[in-house]
Formats: structure tokens, sequence, C-alpha cells
């Protein structure tokens, strides 16, 4: 079902879709290429996608990297998992009355949450009303009964999330998660940065996928 937004504020943009004869376009089908052949990824159908801090395009990529992969026919599901700051859903022009944090509370059935988008292939969880206690949400027995049913309906399921080295959010879902991709900022992600999370990523059970150097926000 498609769902138009009541509270626009920001957008991110979708060029995988808009302009997919352009530079940057090709430079997902790299990756998605990269990501389709690389036996670490086999694997790996529920990723997370996190960065270092905000503002650093890890959003712009979720969107765009799940664009590529339906180009290529695979059913995607695209999770706005940040539930502190969501985006995903005035970028796609979805409501946001219920979503994640609505199935994570029990309120709502994941199967009535799930909105088409306009582009073939990717379907779209948006975040939900802003709850009080996101970190504890995503830690809990229904998120893992959550990922473990997306992860039979989808070739992939991507979790757009809060920045991993600002809130315990990303650290906690990452467990949950195949794979990890981390988004970093070209002049902006500074090198102590980096090592914190590899620091935050010791013990975590889930397989860095790879680093993703964004030179646009």
């Amino acid at each position: 079902m498609n769902r138009k937004s009541s509270f626009p504020s920001k957008k991110i943009s979708l060029v995988a879709a808009t302009n997919p004869t352009c530079k940057i376009s090709e430079q997902y089908r790299t990756i998605r290429t990269n990501y389709l052949s690389s036996i670490d990824c086999m694997n790996a159908r529920t990723i997370l996608i996190t960065s270092a801090n905000e503002q650093e395009g890890k959003s712009t990529f979720a969107a765009n990297f799940a664009i590529s992969l339906a180009q290529q026919g695979k059913k995607v599901l695209l999770i706005d998992a940040n539930l502190r700051n969501p985006i995903l859903d005035f970028s796609f022009k979805m409501e946001n009355s219920i979503g994640l944090s609505s199935v994570l509370k029990g309120r709502v059935r994941f199967e009535d949450t799930i909105a088409k988008t306009d582009i073939k292939g990717v379907d779209l969880l948006t975040s939900g009303p802003i709850p009080l206690n996101p970190a504890e949400l995503l830690g809990s027995p229904n998120m893992e009964s959550l990922i473990s049913t997306v992860a039979g309906l989808y070739d992939v399921v991507l979790f757009d999330t809060f920045s991993i080295l600002e809130v315990s959010d990303a650290k906690i879902l990452a467990n949950q998660c195949d794979g990890l991709i981390i988004v970093i900022q070209s002049g902006e992600t500074s090198v102590d940065d980096i090592v914190k999370i590899k620091r935050q990523l010791e013990h975590c059970k889930t397989k860095l996928l790879g680093i993703i150097l964004n030179e646009t926000k």
C-alpha cells in the first residue's frame, strides 16, 4: 500500500531511481556487483547500515543500494530502524503513523506496516512513532522474531540505523543481522572515529561486509 507523508522535514536523493545513467548510480551498481559476487556476502540477507556519526550519508546509501539491488531483480525490504531521527518515510513519500516501533510494541501486525514504494522490488517499513525506549525495542524478542520473518520473505533486508558511536542502537541490532556496512564521510569521519568503530564491533557477532567512502551526504 502506498502511504503519503504528512510530516515532511528533510529528504535524501534517490539518484539510483531518478538518474540511473549518472556516474553516482554507476557507483551504486559497482557496489551491488561486489556484494552479489562476494563469498562473504552470499549468506548475508539481513544487513545493517550505519555510520560513525550523523550526517555522513548512511540513509542515502541505504536507500540507493536498495534501489540498485531491486534493479537487478532482487526483492528488497528497506527498514528504517533509526527510531530517534527517521528520514526514509519522507524521502519515499510515505506516512509514518505506524511502522517498526508499532510492530515491536505489539500494536500492529508486521504485514499491516509494509509499504510498496514507487520503485519496483523495494518495500519499505518506516520507523513508526519515535519511542521513549528505542534501544530496548531493538533488542527485544519481537525484533528477533521480525528479522527471522522478513529474512524468509525477501532476498535482501537492509536496516538503516542511528550512528554507531552516538548510541547503542546500531550495536544492539548488529548482533542480530548477518552483515554490516559502514558509511564514512570523506573529509568528515576522523581516523579516531574509525578506530572507535572497530573497538565497538570487536565482540559483535555480525560480519563486516564493507566500508563505503561517501563524498555526498
